[in-house]
């Protein structure tokens, strides 16, 4: 059986819950540039409708809406859905740093070893990012995601779509 907390070696992996909605804003207020291309900024409402939010043909079981811990503190938030949109595809809703953790590696180091312990059924991970945010697109080709040419238009913004194979 699956565990989420096989994903790092180094983080403690925690399901967030609404009880957790104060540190999650928190660590979204510390990334003011994410929220000027993937408006509007995030509030208690929109965090509780993202944490159980899914996409067609998904069940709740395929959604993991997680915080990676080092000594109680949330270094990162992770939205990671399974078998989207296929059964050998998982897609990474949301990912986010806490400002104090960012431009010291550590965001690679936590995608790079959340893919090296994917299950071996998914030979495939997706993600959207705003055509706009040339930062969040740079951290993503740096972790080898490509972009696909497919791109879905949101009400406030564009969605380009990235994916990298596995394995």
């Amino acid at each position: 059986m699956f565990r989420i907390q096989n994903l790092s070696t180094k983080y403690v992996i925690k399901k967030l819950t609404r009880k957790d909605i104060p540190i999650l804003l928190e660590l979204a207020d510390g990334n003011p540039y994410y929220y000027k291309h993937v408006p509007p900024a995030l509030s208690k409402e929109s965090f509780l409708k993202d944490m159980k939010a899914l996409p067609p043909k998904t069940t709740a079981k395929d959604k993991f809406y997680v915080g990676f811990y080092e000594e109680n503190e949330l270094i990162a938030i992770l939205d990671l859905i399974f078998n989207y949109p296929n059964s050998h595809t998982v897609f990474i809703g949301f990912f986010m740093m806490n400002k104090k953790y960012q431009r010291k590696g550590l965001g690679t180091q936590i995608i790079q070893e959340l893919l090296s312990h994917l299950p071996s059924q998914y030979i495939e991970v997706r993600l959207g990012i705003s055509k706009t945010n040339e930062i969040s697109r740079k951290f993503w080709q740096k972790n080898s995601f490509k972009l696909t040419g497919e791109k879905y238009r949101q009400p406030l913004y564009i969605v380009l779509i990235m994916n990298r194979k596995l394995g």
